[in-house]
Order: structure tokens, then sequence, then C-alpha cells
């Protein structure tokens, strides 16, 4: 056989010693393998509503609902049965006011639904999202001031961790503060540990971007500010060293575990909030990046699969402990699929 090699290159130039191919085939490829995304990283978000009987489809989240807490159930299941370890919660009241008072009701679809599932799934760990969008009437994530177009953030506090102990109250393992206020994980820390819920875990959005990203959960929560934007108190996508100081700041305040949002844009921040913290760190792969994957997939643009898998794994190589995704269940599914 012709040495193609030979014939064209130089003699000068001799033949590669290094050869990286060699632990590339397929019987080496997972023995050499750096990272691995597990069940085990998975958080699956849910959206809750009042009232019984519900499941509507999220249009522009496809395979996504809002449910009551009555049919939860079959959902809930699926989660167990795929190991999945939390699910993070939504909730989406049937009435809003100024201030959001239905997001400390007990009797609201969020503690009804923790209250169930440590009642019917006590496995699974139960994270509450604790903010006012989906409950104000004016879609902002606190008390709003109309004249300033912007929210009162000490004002807020105080509402916030009125949420907190609520949810706490109704069993949840970590409430996750995503309002953007400063100040918020060490309001909700004090205010669980003067009522008697120490032992209740904080999540903090600490590095949440202003994102083109989040349309569709607006649509899904239906949260969508009616008038201005979230700009004022969501990061600015330019900055990075400022996501650095908003986590050392939550970790200050006692947050016990720190989230990026969204994932995917923001794989440099995880990688540099991975690099000066030793506490668990989450990312959240958000409803656009979702919709985006499921759009090319149901058009043939992308192995879906394939795709989702390469997504995730991003998350993870950038130092992600933590993945809350929607497609949780799916992932879990080709994991066992693969086993």
């Amino acid at each position: 056989m012709l040495d193609i090699a030979t014939e064209i290159l130089p003699s000068a130039l001799p033949l590669p010693s290094a050869r990286p191919r060699r632990l590339r085939s397929s019987s080496l490829r997972r023995l050499v393998r750096e990272n691995t995304v597990t069940v085990d990283d998975l958080i699956y978000p849910l959206f809750v509503v009042e009232g019984n009987g519900v499941e509507r489809a999220i249009e522009p989240m496809p395979g996504q609902f809002q449910r009551s807490v009555d049919r939860l159930g079959a959902e809930l299941e699926r989660v167990a049965t795929a190991r999945i370890p939390g699910v993070l919660l939504f909730g989406l009241p049937t009435s809003k006011d100024e201030i959001g008072s239905g997001a400390w009701n007990a009797s609201g679809p969020v503690p009804r639904a923790i209250a169930n599932i440590k009642r019917e799934t006590p496995g699974i760990a139960v994270i509450a999202d604790v903010c006012l969008c989906e409950y104000t009437s004016h879609g902002h994530c606190g008390v709003f001031e109309q004249e300033r177009g912007t929210v009162a953030n000490d004002e807020t506090l105080s509402l916030l961790a009125r949420a907190a102990v609520a949810y706490a109250d109704a069993g949840a393992d970590i409430v996750a503060p995503s309002a953007m206020m400063d100040g918020q994980v060490g309001a909700i820390r004090a205010a669980l540990d003067d009522a008697g819920h120490g032992e209740v875990a904080i999540m903090a959005y600490s590095a949440k971007y202003a994102s083109a990203f989040y349309g569709p959960f607006r649509v899904a929560a239906e949260s969508t500010p009616q008038s201005g934007d979230r700009r004022a108190y969501q990061m600015d996508a330019p900055n990075a060293r400022e996501a650095l100081r908003e986590v050392a700041l939550d970790v200050e305040e006692g947050a016990d575990i720190v989230m990026v949002k969204p994932a995917g844009a923001y794989l440099d921040i995880i990688r540099a909030v991975r690099e000066i913290v030793d506490l668990p760190v989450a990312a959240y792969q958000v409803s656009g990046e979702y919709a985006m994957l499921k759009a090319a997939a149901e058009h043939g643009w992308l192995d879906e699969r394939r795709a989702v898998m390469e997504s995730v794994m991003g998350i993870k190589r950038a130092g992600a402990d933590m993945i809350i995704t929607y497609y949780a269940n799916e992932i879990a599914a080709w994991l066992k699929a693969d086993a």
C-alpha cells in the first residue's frame, strides 16, 4: 500500500510521537472520560397552580405543564422512579395584588404542593422558589415603585422572608430566593432561624442575569412585567466580576448553595464561581434554552438526545454540581438506557 504520509510530508518532518487519538477508541472513551453527568445532578422544575383537575400545556415549552396539586401525582411518581433527587416549585395563584401576598398564603399552591410531595413522595427533596413576580399584579419581583419604575429593595425583603417561612412551615427542604434583592439571603436566613427552621437550606440565585432566555418561563409562570423590565435588579450580561461579588455576598449572608442563571450563555461565570467557593454550585438551564433545543429537534435540525446531553455536559464541565433543567426526566431515561 502506498505510504501517503511519506509521499506528502517532507522528510524533515517526523510523524507524530504524541497521539491523543489512542485514547479515543470506543473501548477506551469511558475509561478516560473526565466528567460525567448522572441522575444525581438533576433538579426538575414544576409549575403549580390553584384549583383542581388542572393540567395545562405550556405552549412555548413542549412537554411542560401547569398542574394543580391533585394532578402532580403521576409526574412525581415519574420523578421518583427515575431517582431524580429534587424538584423546584413555582406557584401560580388565582388572584394577584400589589405586594404579592399570595406568596405566603399557607393555602396557596406551593405550600399545598410541598405538603403533598413530602407526604406522598418523601424521598424527593423539595426546593421552593422565593420570589413575588408570579404573585404581583404588576409582575415585578417585589414592591414596585411606579414613579421610579423599579422595585423598592428594602421594603421587599420582609415579604420575601415571609414567603420563605411559609414554605419552610409546609415542609420545604430548601428555599431559593430569586428576586435579586440586595440582602435577601440574610433576611431570609434570619427569618427562618427565628421561626425555628434552622435546618432549612438556602439555594441563592446569586448570579441571575437579566436574560432574553427567560421568555418562555414568563409565559409558564404568567409573570411578565406589566411595565418596564427587570434590568434594574437582575444582572447585566456583560458583567463577570460583579457575579463574583454577588456570590461572595450571598455566601457571607448564609447561603448554602449558590446558583448561576442562565447556564448555557454563562458557562464562564459557572467556572469562575466554582473557583472561588467551596459550596455546591447550581446552574439553571432555563426555559429559553429548553425551548430552542425542543424547536430545533422538532424540525429535525438537531439530534435532540445528543444535543441535550452535550449541553448539560458543558454545564457540568464548567463546574456545576447540580443542574436545574426541564429535560431532567428525559436525561434520566437516557442515562438509564445507557447504563
